[in-house]
Order: C-alpha cells, then sequence, then structure tokens
C-alpha cells in the first residue's frame, strides 16, 4: 500500500467533483475547489475522519468494501478504480520489475505483417522490437541507444537535433498527456522498479510540463485511432493506429495501417521499398 500517493490520488479526484456532479445541492460558494471530505465519507458510507486519515495517508489498507463505496462516491471510471486498488495494495500480485523481453512469436509476427508499420512498447515506453517499415516511418531505431529509444523521454525532452519532434505527429500534445496517465499507471504496478522510478523522476525535474502534467494525478488515456506523421520524404502521412496489449509481460504492440487503395498506403508501400537505410535518421 503507497499511502502517500493513495491520499493524493484520493484528493485530486475529491477536488475535481462538483456538488451537481453526485446530486448535492451546490449551496453557497466553497472556498476550495470540489466536494468536502465529509460529503465524500457520506457517499461512500464510511466515517469522515476514517476517510480523512485515508487522504492524510495516516489509514490501514482500506477493505474491499470500503473501497467500493470511495469508487462509488468519487465516481471513478474503470482505469481510474484499478488505479485506486493499485495503490491500495489490493491489487493482484505483479512482478517487481517491468519487462523488457519481446517473445520471438512476437518478433516473428512483425516481420511477417505486410503493408504495416509495427513496434513493441515496453509499460515504460521503451521501444523493443520492431520491422522495417516502423523504421522508415518514425527513425531507424537501431542506430539509436536504448536509452534514446524511450518515446516519453523523446516526447518530453526532444534530441537537440530533431528538426520534428515525435516523428512530426500532429497530436503531439494528447500523445504527453497519454504518456503521463500511463507511466503513472506503471509506478503504481511496479513501484519498486527503479528505472520507471528513474525515468518519472528525470522527466518531472527536466520537464514543466510533465510535472504540471503529473501532479493532476488522471490515469485514463485518450483513445488515439489515428495518428498523423510528417515525414521528411513522403509529407504528411495519415494512418489508422491500433495498439495491442499483450497481457503476459506488460506490453503493447502499436500497428500503424493504412485502407488499401488510399494515398496514404501509397506513402507506406514507398517507404517499405526506400527502406529505414535511405531515411536520414531524425
Amino acid at each position: 500500500m503507497d499511502k502517500q500517493e493513495l491520499g493524493t490520488f484520493l484528493r485530486s479526484r475529491r477536488e475535481r467533483l462538483r456538488p451537481e456532479d453526485v446530486g448535492l445541492p451546490a449551496g453557497p460558494r466553497r472556498r476550495t475547489p470540489g466536494l468536502r471530505r465529509e460529503e465524500i465519507a457520506v457517499l461512500a458510507h464510511i466515517s469522515t475522519e476514517y476517510y480523512v486519515r485515508l487522504e492524510q495517508g495516516r489509514a490501514p489498507r482500506p477493505s474491499a468494501e470500503v473501497l467500493a463505496g470511495i469508487v462509488g462516491a468519487l465516481r471513478l471510471t474503470g482505469p481510474e478504480s484499478e488505479h485506486l486498488h493499485l495503490l491500495a495494495g489490493t491489487a493482484p500480485n505483479r512482478p517487481n520489475l517491468h519487462s523488457r523481453e519481446v517473445r520471438p512469436s512476437i518478433v516473428e509476427l512483425l516481420h511477417r505483417i505486410p503493408a504495416t508499420a509495427g513496434f513493441v512498447m515496453s509499460a515504460a515506453f521503451d521501444v523493443l522490437a520492431w520491422n522495417d517499415l516502423a523504421a522508415a516511418l518514425m527513425e531507424n531505431f537501431a542506430a539509436r541507444r536504448p536509452d534514446d529509444r524511450n518515446l516519453a523521454r523523446n516526447a518530453f525532452v526532444p534530441r537537440a537535433s530533431e528538426d520534428e519532434p515525435l516523428y512530426g505527429i500532429s497530436d503531439a500534445a494528447e500523445f504527453r498527456q497519454s504518456a503521463v496517465m500511463e507511466l503513472r499507471t506503471a509506478s503504481a504496478r511496479y513501484p519498486d522498479d527503479p528505472s520507471i522510478r528513474a525515468l518519472v523522476d528525470e522527466l518531472r525535474s527536466g520537464s514543466d510540463e510533465f510535472a504540471r502534467l503529473w501532479d493532476r494525478n488522471d490515469v485514463q488515456p485518450p483513445s488515439m485511432l489515428t495518428k498523423t506523421f510528417r515525414h521528411p520524404v513522403v509529407g504528411e502521412v495519415t494512418l489508422d493506429c491500433n495498439v495491442l496489449h499483450l497481457a503476459d509481460c506488460d506490453q503493447r504492440l502499436v500497428l500503424y495501417t493504412a485502407p488499401v487503395g488510399s494515398a496514404a498506403a501509397e506513402s507506406l508501400a514507398f517507404l517499405g521499398a526506400l527502406g529505414a537505410d535511405s531515411v536520414a535518421a531524425r
């Protein structure tokens, strides 16, 4: 149980709620944002004293019944509820370290899928495996050191040599928000993982935007169904984006495709013929 993070998360979710969100009268103007602690306690059917101690990081581990009441009172979404259970130490046990080993069958799959740019990303946003088309579309990952293949780091601390940070994607702001949310979930899932902890500390100290987004305590990333790249050779290309969760190793398989016969499909085909080595590293 991470008492301090649990308290911070509860407080952040309480402060975002308005009385009308939970069927309470607005009443006179409030001095602080959100609902009062005693209002959440009533809605969750627990004592105000106990809820206050939870937010202050002084309470013992809450029971499943208490957590269920808090989930309802705070109107938590599915991902937020899962995050709450992780912080409370009631989620299923997971390994202490996130996995960086990609199954050989997944690597083979990447190289067998036609007309698809694909790569595997760890829970910490490290690109672990990729196919030739992904390298041609994004960058030649093989030419980078492993630390330079972290998409979250590159999103918030762009390389000085990059003309188009994050490959010129059109939704860079949304990607940064998503990266923060998913890193927060990963840090709760692997609280003893030094690499995740070091990455978060680095980004919090090195990026004001990351620190601001981190302090919001959001944990539900938006869906990204399409992505537009600004490529130095083929220009703008808009692709369908599908992200598949590899549950056994907590990794994500990211696949970029284009409708058959579309201009984007022609651009992918051209990049595939060109090859990653013919595209300047960015």
